[in-house]
């Protein structure tokens, strides 16, 4: 998910290099003396003749002129520099972003073995939509359509017609499923001869932003099964209630971003079978597409039961793969109309597209289809085994610590652990500040705000990924618990002090020297849930939501208030 970035006026930018600086008019008195000084010092690019250049490119990193400057940050230099310079000032600029190994806010991937890496490393330049090119990349992706879709119990019988097709993230599969939901609805509303203007579609209240961001784009109404504080998933009778003649479709999430509990959906598909309703039912699996077949696999939840006709999952999630692929399927051609299918020949050969975009790397799909054959179904089930008995091992030593435990153990959710402070206790801190006491120890553990509802409640939560050990389990606790000992012994002063600086700042406030903050145009927006109401998104691809960036003066201060889960850059 990339954030809107806005264009600074040149007023609004602070000198960015000594260049810049000494190139300012100085002051009169001392200051005019030193500025004249110093811009005796500096060498300008104008000043480097083809002599100079040479002998630049002969010294260290560091001992050259750029390590002197600013790296550009608005404007393109008319001169560049050496590869190694390029190369070691980016390295040291991104060296401060959190490590991602230590971020357990997000469900990304962070760990692929040396070999696929290489894989993928060679394919990068291969555009994967230009099959005539590169057939056999277009091929692997057809095999992990089928593997997937198999995976999915997608019916395979000799008059099946499942299809699917890779996606740069589950977010743009999600905006496929939405569409053929839509325009298969309209398409029957058009043949009755009913309107067909006021389409909309049923989830709950703690669905990923995508969700909200596919309704308004394509003009679809919400509406919403509102989570309560013992309840943070759908009720299947209140959900079902909801359905009338308007309805496209039913999303029902395998694996919520906040509990990461599964929905109920087989109770969901069983209730519209009692009504008599042929409502289509979307599963956003996500993240549990990848566990709940390895980990319960007698769970119904798939293209098993008959209301379910799409299913969306990251590949970059539980699919093992770095980020930037997903996969939607389909339960026959009947659920894609044949109108959203457009058939181009571009690059040499005849294809059938539905996509948000064209061109994408070649990249990722191989990376999938390297993890599906060399992991096979043993490995996924071993990785994932693993990963849930860490989940239920620090389920309980959170347990012995005091909080209240949100999500399911045992397998029957997410490898993840959600909790929250035991209001019992009067805890004179929140989740917050444990938050940001861990993020002081390295870890990027997120706090949140609940979905709306549940009075506000907070809660904290911890995603056991694929290289998060039992080992780096156990150092996690011992962090926790000497967080919560240093909370517990600070004074009520102090404490005042640190959670009203944690709320201010959320570990994120930084002054703002580049001329960038959120753009007044979209501050304050009230169209979305967390405009309504509060709520704080979790995310889907585990990217991160930065605000708009706009224009600002010099000296102006960026938003502070930046949700807890983004992955900090650095600790201010």
């Amino acid at each position: 998910m990339v954030h809107l970035s806005g264009i600074p006026t040149d007023t609004s930018l602070q000198p960015s290099s000594a260049v810049d600086a000494a190139s300012k008019e100085p002051e009169s008195g001392p200051v005019k003396h030193l500025s004249d000084r110093l811009a005796k010092v500096v060498l300008s690019a104008r000043e480097l003749n083809t002599q100079q250049l040479g002998e630049q490119l002969m010294t260290s990193v560091y001992a050259s002129r750029f390590a002197a400057q600013d790296l550009p940050k608005h404007e393109m230099p008319e001169g560049g520099m050496p590869k190694e310079v390029a190369y070691r000032m980016i390295k040291d600029e991104t060296s401060l972003d959190g490590n991602p190994m230590l971020n357990l806010a997000s469900f990304v991937t962070t760990y692929m073995e040396k070999e696929v890496e290489d894989l993928m490393t060679e394919s990068l330049a291969k555009n994967f939509i230009d099959y005539e090119e590169y057939p056999r990349t277009a091929d692997i992706q057809n095999r992990c359509v089928s593997m997937i879709g198999r995976l999915f119990n997608a019916p395979v019988h000799d008059d099946a017609a499942s299809i699917g097709t890779s996606t740069v993230g589950s977010s743009e599969a999600v905006m496929l499923a939405t569409l053929a939901m839509k325009k298969r609805w309209q398409n029957k509303r058009k043949a009755a001869g009913k309107p067909f203007d006021k389409p909309n579609m049923i989830m709950s209240s703690a669905v990923q932003v995508v969700w909200e961001k596919a309704m308004r784009y394509f003009e679809v109404e919400e509406k919403y099964v509102y989570c309560t504080r013992e309840r943070y998933v759908l009720d299947p009778k209140e959900t079902v209630d909801l359905v009338d003649e308007n309805t496209i479709g039913i999303c029902v999430i395998l694996g919520t971003t906040y509990t990461g509990q599964y929905e109920d959906v087989k109770a969901i598909n069983d209730l519209l079978d009692e009504r008599g309703l042929d409502t289509p039912i979307n599963v956003d699996a996500a993240s549990g597409g990848f566990v709940a077949p390895f980990v319960v696999p007698d769970l119904e939840w798939d293209f098993r039961l008959s209301h379910v006709v799409s299913i969306n999952v990251s590949g970059h999630k539980y699919g093992l793969v770095y980020p930037g692929v997903g996969w939607v399927v389909w339960r026959d051609p009947e659920f894609l109309p044949k109108e959203l299918v457009f058939n181009v020949n571009y690059l040499g050969a005849d294809q059938a597209s539905f996509t948000l975009n064209f061109s994408k790397g070649a990249s990722q799909i191989i990376g999938q289809y390297y993890q599906l054959i060399r992991l096979g179904k043993n490995g996924y089930r071993s990785i994932m085994l693993n990963l849930t008995r860490t989940a239920d091992l620090l389920a309980a030593a959170v347990k012995d610590m005091g909080f209240l435990i949100m999500s399911d153990g045992g397998g029957r959710g997410l490898p993840l652990v959600a909790f929250r402070l035991d209001p019992k206790l009067e805890k004179r801190y929140d989740e917050f500040a444990i938050a940001h006491q861990l993020r002081e120890r390295g870890w990027i553990v997120p706090a949140y705000t609940m979905a709306p509802h549940t009075e506000e409640m907070k809660m904290l939560r911890v995603v056991i990924r694929e290289d998060f050990s039992r080992s780096r389990c156990e150092q996690l606790i011992g962090d926790m618990k000497l967080s919560l000992s240093l909370l517990d012994e600070m004074d009520k002063r102090m404490l005042k002090e640190y959670t009203d600086y944690i709320s201010h700042h959320r570990a994120h406030a930084a002054k703002n020297t580049q001329g960038q903050g959120q753009h007044d145009v979209y501050k304050n927006e009230e169209h979305s849930l967390q405009g309504k109401t509060g709520k704080t998104h979790g995310r889907h691809s585990g990217a991160v939501e930065v605000p708009l960036s706009g224009q600002s003066g010099q000296g102006k201060e960026m938003n502070k208030e930046v949700t807890d889960s983004t992955p900090s850059k650095r600790q201010q």
